[in-house]
């Protein structure tokens, strides 16, 4: 089993989930509700492994905020 944290948004134009698995190239989507999106973003992982293990090129450490005073 292999695990990956996506980012996920809310487009404010067309009202769509977005998401991205930071650092790996070519793995974002999107979906009217959470479920499609992390359908479909598995369905884009597992396409993007069947062409071999991508070198990560970031590791996801969370959110920080910043207030500006």
């Amino acid at each position: 089993m292999q695990t990956y944290t996506a980012v996920v948004e809310r487009c404010p134009d067309t009202g769509l989930y977005v998401g991205y698995v930071p650092g790996f190239q070519g793995a974002h989507s999107q979906g009217e509700t959470l479920e499609e999106l992390n359908r479909n973003l598995k369905e884009v992982i597992a396409m993007l492994l069947e062409e071999g293990t991508p070198a990560l090129v970031g590791e996801y450490v969370g959110t920080q905020t910043v207030v500006l005073t």
